[in-house]
């Protein structure tokens, strides 16, 4: 399914929104996880709980549920910094992350490739972090998740390769074929040089 996104409010460069991309499979929760465990605590970065239509007990990430209505409710509200639709989902940063930005502070989000230009258009002080795996990497993963036929496993495959990052972002690509350790402590430093201003 085509993804579509809406953007509201240019932000003002404050801090810095990080978001996160990269096929199914390439580990993106796995090393936002292993990177904020590492770095404790902090007032200043902040993980973003997207609001998406589907059940809270469905697995992966933690985020709040919605229904179709309740979605489309916030939406017209404003209640969205950025939303778009994924395979038959739909999802949302909230717009309340601004108050986050504004205070020079860091915020993380799980987002998708196919929108980063309404990222863009939300939040001028944009970092890409694009967690990639090898083919064969994502192929076992996925399988081993057992949500996806083999012919739903090809395609994914199929548009990992065919989905890029415009070189007009800025961005970092982390490989996360090997262990978890060392493509999280990659990101863990990038985060790190951006709270110190060094990024």
């Amino acid at each position: 399914m085509a993804e579509t996104a809406q953007s509201r409010e240019i932000l003002p460069d404050a801090g810095t929104m990080v978001v996160v991309v990269g096929p199914s499979g390439a580990g993106k929760d796995s090393v936002i996880g292993y990177a904020l465990s590492r770095i404790g605590e902090r007032p200043d970065i902040h993980l973003v709980r997207r609001l998406i239509t589907r059940p809270a007990d469905a697995g992966g990430e933690q985020h709040e549920a919605l229904s179709e209505s309740e979605f489309e409710t916030r939406l017209r509200a404003g209640d969205f910094a950025v939303d778009w639709t994924a395979h038959g989902l739909r999802y949302g940063i909230p717009a309340s992350v601004r108050d986050e930005l504004a205070k020079g502070h860091v915020v993380i989000a799980n987002g998708s490739r196919a929108v980063l230009d309404r990222f863009k258009d939300a939040f001028p002080s944009l970092l890409i972090v694009n967690i990639v795996a090898r083919p064969e990497i994502l192929a076992e993963r996925l399988d081993k998740r057992g949500r996806e036929s083999t012919v739903d496993i090809a395609l994914r495959l199929e548009r990992a390769d065919s989905v890029g990052i415009h070189e007009r972002f800025s961005s970092v690509t982390i490989d996360n074929s090997g262990p978890l350790e060392t493509a999280g402590e990659r990101f863990l430093s990038i985060i790190k040089a951006l709270i110190d201003g060094k990024a």
